[in-house]
């Protein structure tokens, strides 16, 4: 099966045509989009937030347990996973989804025709002990092979090889994507968790905007995000256009947006725990009504008690203790609208994982890792 150019969903008019091979047909580089990084960290911060708000009383309890979406992933992928290891450590994979539909497609800028895609993806380490973690960002216009994987609606899919990373999830959903990335790492993920980035709007409008200093300043046209260099405070909108923009930053790729999405998500994470909100019943329920409607949880997760408990082993990890990586990889030489996995650097990121230790430094030398790091940061 030939790779796929999935357009940007978010920015009307961006396709990128390809030959009968899969491969873009000669055009100068325009690199694709991973604009909703910072929406899967969303999810798990949604999580957080679930903890805070979810009281288990009555009617709101079974108000936001209603919320929830979730996936069997042990009964689609039954007997085609990786061993999973008891150390202490949990790796949870992390997606943003345009679900393309309802109210996504007046956010996404194209048609309402149902179908769901994922431009971004994060695996998420949580190493023994729950103090720390590492997070390593998928760049979603990756060539890889998928593996053979059936949907939970039990339509089977055969394997493909050299498609975009972001094709696994378009073909099955989550079974998919999940296999996927088991795969390519060798990792069981323990958890599963997606959210909507229309979802991620209103999450970051209900925590009363999130802080980020931009080093120098941002006029992108095609997110529509316009900041001075300066401390601001992004609403919702803001905050996407922010996670979408790739022009002007960086080399323009995806790979330089996942950093500017890296250093949001940090932001994202330390607004959620110096909020003084939380005194506010009203304003609880709000966030954590937000929170479970935007989120699709492996069926592990998918009541608010496993959130609540879970959330309460993520509480403890703040932004300094977050290490945000990229898998390694390189410009594919054929199409340079493409990167492929450094399969030696990357053994080296998979191999930390699996033994619950920290990312050696040189697993990223010498890679294309993009050029935006530092353009934005928490204050």
């Amino acid at each position: 099966m030939a790779a796929e150019s999935t357009p940007d969903p978010g920015i009307p008019g961006e396709t990128e045509p390809t030959s009968p091979g899969g491969r873009n047909s000669g055009r100068s580089r325009r690199p694709t989009s991973g604009r909703r990084k910072a929406l899967k960290v969303a999810a798990w911060t949604a999580a957080g937030i679930v903890v805070l708000g979810g009281t288990g009383a009555g009617y709101v309890y079974f108000k936001l347990n209603g919320n929830i979406r979730s996936v069997d992933l042990d009964q689609a992928l039954a007997g085609h996973r990786p061993t999973k290891v008891d150390n202490g450590s949990e790796n949870i994979l992390v997606l943003g989804s345009d679900t393309r539909a309802g109210g996504n497609r007046k956010l996404g800028g194209g048609t309402d025709d149902g179908s769901a895609r994922s431009d971004t993806a994060m695996i998420v380490h949580v190493y023994k002990g729950h103090k720390k973690a590492s997070v390593v960002s998928i760049p979603r216009d990756t060539l890889v092979d998928r593996p053979e994987c059936t949907d939970t609606h039990g339509t089977a899919h055969p394997a493909a090889h050299d498609v975009m990373f972001n094709e696994a999830y378009s073909t099955g959903g989550a079974t998919c994507a999940v296999k996927t990335v088991e795969s390519l790492t060798g990792i069981r993920m323990d958890h599963y968790l997606e959210v909507d980035f229309r979802g991620f709007e209103r999450l970051v409008d209900d925590l009363g905007g999130v802080k980020v200093t931009t080093t120098r300043a941002i006029d992108d046209p095609n997110s529509h995000l316009k900041l001075s260099a300066g401390t601001h405070t992004l609403g919702g909108q803001q905050a996407l256009g922010l996670v979408r923009t790739r022009h002007g930053v960086g080399d323009g790729s995806d790979l330089g947006r996942i950093q500017l999405q890296q250093a949001f998500v940090k932001a994202l994470v330390d607004q959620v725990k110096h909020l003084g909100v939380f005194t506010s019943p009203t304003k609880l329920y709000d966030l954590a009504d937000t929170a479970t409607r935007s989120v699709t949880t492996d069926s592990e997760l998918g009541s608010v008690n496993s959130l609540m408990s879970f959330a309460g082993n993520l509480k403890g990890i703040s932004s300094s203790h977050m290490s945000m990586v990229t898998m390694p990889v390189q410009y594919d030489t054929a199409d340079a609208n493409r990167v492929i996995i450094d399969e030696a650097k990357a053994k080296l990121v998979w191999k930390a994982l699996k033994n619950d230790r920290p990312i050696p430094a040189n697993a990223s030398h010498g890679t294309a890792t993009g050029g935006a790091k530092g353009v934005v940061s928490s204050p």
